[in-house]
């Protein structure tokens, strides 16, 4: 599903954010990605989603190659890869329903597919009797959820949760955990980016490490081990 080949990006004059990483994540896969701040982390989050483009290197997702992706593909690639971050990132002025179905309406779809489609997705989060309430109404761990959601309107075969429980209590993150498990055993790939030891020693799945920019570490069944 995912493949790096030797995969730099150089920020100028001399600064390595990631550095000749080779990468392989098999679909429906569970892959935790843990390393210090600086380590090249959200750099690898940015180069799969096209924000970046790497100096050197290919990178393969889903089967396309897409190392020199041209802008108007862009979007294509994005709806195949869903997206979590830390900060939820939701419109406070809008309802739960509204965050969701706003992230179909930019991509022209039509107004009985979103009616259809947002009740789906909040029904996998749990959320499906809060519609109409904003997001200051939710607690925290609800928010993420509806930024799960959202994350899952356009079925992606990719979902990237970039610390998606560094904001959250104990409890939340162990939900929010299981909830991810659930999308992954409905078929979606899950990789997580986390900094969070117990989260990633629960989980008991692979695990890769990254240090310096380079992956110095590729556990099958893994702990956080820094």
């Amino acid at each position: 599903m995912i493949k790096l080949r030797q995969v730099s990006k150089l920020y100028p004059p001399d600064t390595y954010a990631l550095h000749k990483v080779d990468m392989h994540i098999k679909d429906r896969e569970f892959v935790s990605v843990i390393g210090q701040s600086g380590t090249g982390k959200t750099t690898l989050i940015k180069i799969l989603t096209a924000q970046e483009k790497p100096t050197h290197g290919r990178i393969i997702v889903g089967g396309w190659d897409i190392t020199d992706i041209a802008f108007r593909e862009i979007p294509i690639l994005r709806r195949q890869i869903g997206v979590i971050y830390q900060d939820f990132k939701l419109l406070p002025r809008k309802t739960i329903f509204e965050n969701i179905a706003f992230a179909l309406q930019v991509c022209g779809t039509s107004r009985a597919k979103i009616t259809k489609v947002v009740p789906q997705v909040l029904k996998i989060v749990g959320l499906h009797s809060k519609a109409e309430r904003y997001p200051g109404q939710l607690s925290g761990g609800e928010q993420q959820r509806v930024a799960i959601a959202r994350a899952l309107v356009h079925h992606p075969q990719i979902l990237l949760a970039d610390e998606p429980t560094g904001n959250l209590d104990s409890i939340n993150t162990r939900e929010i955990i299981e909830l991810l498990k659930k999308i992954n055993e409905l078929g979606t790939t899950v990789m997580l980016v986390t900094h969070n030891k117990e989260v990633v020693n629960l989980l008991k799945k692979r695990v890769i490490t990254l240090d310096q920019g380079k992956l110095v570490s590729d556990q099958k069944v893994g702990k956080y081990m820094l």
